[in-house]
């Protein structure tokens, strides 16, 4: 009798494996990496000739390059919000005028109502981590706990908020410490440590990462990792100083890309990376302000705070080997919100149909199915105002600014300004004169798309009075 009841465990033991293999199968793992203020041009992929990004490069030689990627926004906040919740940020109430995103005296923030990637994945089985900056509110309500991560272990605001020193803010930027920053690093609802110690921030996120990886590598699982760099003001662990031709900067970026190739060589010990997309972005352009401090967008115009194609169009890398053809150049246009979209085609999870998403999956694209467009325009968005509207290759600019600086040069357009950004990507040449036709195919698409905009109320311009 004895042996019968364990041949029947065994049985159902190794049916019980069968089943989770097949589920796994079904569910692939997802990891996107999230950088801050990383510009176009600043990879090797990507055309920087002295930032050295081996492990970014590979993923582009056997994966694929999106040319026209773009984040929902062009700061941090409302770009964190698109990414995680497929819409733009207008709708959830994370873009304002007054304010663009979230402080440590801010009172709200990511409302309770909207469902993210992990929400979603959860649901169907995934396990779920966030590392890194936050940005979507600091209070414990908006934490990533409260909104579908089993754990999260990072800063809730940008590495340059909570300053304690006084003096000119250019030179605190140029010759930072750790202690001139009174920013928390937080385990889930808990400050562990105050300030953060910076120097070493990139690396333990990835430890954390790889951590969560190799624990839950049976899967299904889903980890968000979101860079607290290069956004100013600038650190590396000991072992990065100098080692790149591009100063300081340079030797963050090549410490990303060390952390890139942590998760690839984590992903492959494990025996999963055939079953795992790992996705490489940013959230906005390079904070040009600071000179060398800041980033590049390469042949783009503008930078971080503008509507300007250098202020939102993005790295995007895709890795998954055996399914994503490598070394493909994706010219398609496509965006953040896609990877909640995507990352829900992958789970196995239902598109929520109670209200607008804005993503589209991006799975036949990745994989090689479908070259077609997913999108045939898109909306640049500063604040909550439409600056600029895109149909095909022809943007059309009805507001311009500049940002960070005294005169930020607004200007309204009318008409407005008319670039084809495959022909001019760098948005030099206004042919508006030429196509009045093409200038009003696209206000019919900021119309329609008005005429369907539901904005939540401005959830980052109402100050608490009590200081984080």
């Amino acid at each position: 009798m004895r042996c019968f009841f364990l041949i029947v465990s065994c049985l159902i033991f190794f049916e019980g494996c069968a089943l989770s293999e097949a589920q796994t199968a079904d569910q692939p793992n997802i990891v996107i990496v999230f950088a801050d203020d990383l510009g176009y041009g600043d990879l090797g992929t990507y055309g920087h000739p002295t930032i050295m990004t081996p492990h970014l490069d590979r993923m582009a030689a056997e994966g694929m390059k999106f040319s026209q990627f773009y984040s929902a926004a062009s700061v941090c906040t409302p770009s964190r919000a698109a990414l995680l919740t497929g819409r733009l940020p207008v709708r959830s109430g994370m873009a304002s005028d007054a304010r663009r995103v979230l402080f440590p005296d801010s009172k709200y923030g990511l409302p309770a109502e909207e469902i993210t990637i992990a929400e979603a994945l959860k649901e169907v089985g995934y396990a779920t981590a966030a590392i890194g900056k936050w940005h979507l509110g600091h209070h414990d309500q908006y934490l990533p706990t409260n909104h579908g991560f089993d754990s999260y272990y990072g800063i809730p605001y940008s590495n340059d908020m909570n300053r304690v020193v006084g003096g000119q803010w250019k030179e605190i930027f140029w010759e930072p410490k750790v202690e001139f920053w009174n920013v928390p690093l937080m385990r889930d609802l808990e400050i562990i440590e105050r300030p953060a110690d910076q120097t070493t921030i990139t690396k333990r996120y990835t430890e954390e990462t790889v951590e969560f990886i190799r624990e839950n590598k049976d899967g299904p699982f889903f980890a968000y990792l979101a860079h607290s760099l290069p956004h100013v003001p600038l650190f590396t662990a000991e072992e990065f100083n100098g080692v790149s031709r591009r100063g300081l900067y340079g030797d963050v970026i090549e410490e990303i890309d060390w952390s890139v190739g942590q998760i690839m060589q984590a992903l492959e010990e494990e025996g999963i990376a055939d079953n795992t997309l790992l996705f490489f972005t940013s959230d906005n352009g390079p904070w040009l302000t600071f000179d060398t401090q800041g980033g590049s967008a390469g042949l783009l115009r503008g930078g971080k705070g503008m509507t300007w194609d250098g202020g939102m169009r993005e790295p995007g890398l895709a890795w998954w080997p055996g399914t994503i053809p490598a070394g493909v150049v994706q010219p398609i246009v496509a965006s953040t919100m896609d990877l909640f979209t995507t990352a829900l085609a992958m789970g196995g999870a239902d598109v929520p149909d109670d209200r607008i998403i804005d993503g589209k999956n991006l799975l036949p694209a990745l994989t090689g199915e479908s070259a077609e467009e997913v999108r045939d325009s898109y909306i640049y968005y500063r604040g909550a105002t439409i600056y600029a509207a895109r149909k095909g290759p022809w943007k059309a600019h009805f507001i311009t600014q500049w940002a960070y600086e005294s005169d930020n040069q607004y200007m309204e357009h009318d008409p407005p300004l008319l670039y084809n950004l495959d022909l001019d990507p760098s948005e030099q040449y206004d042919i508006a004169a030429d196509h009045p036709e093409i200038i009003q195919e696209i206000r019919d698409v900021v119309k329609m798309h008005q005429d369907n905009m539901v904005a939540r109320d401005d959830q980052l311009a109402a100050r608490d009075s009590t200081h984080f």
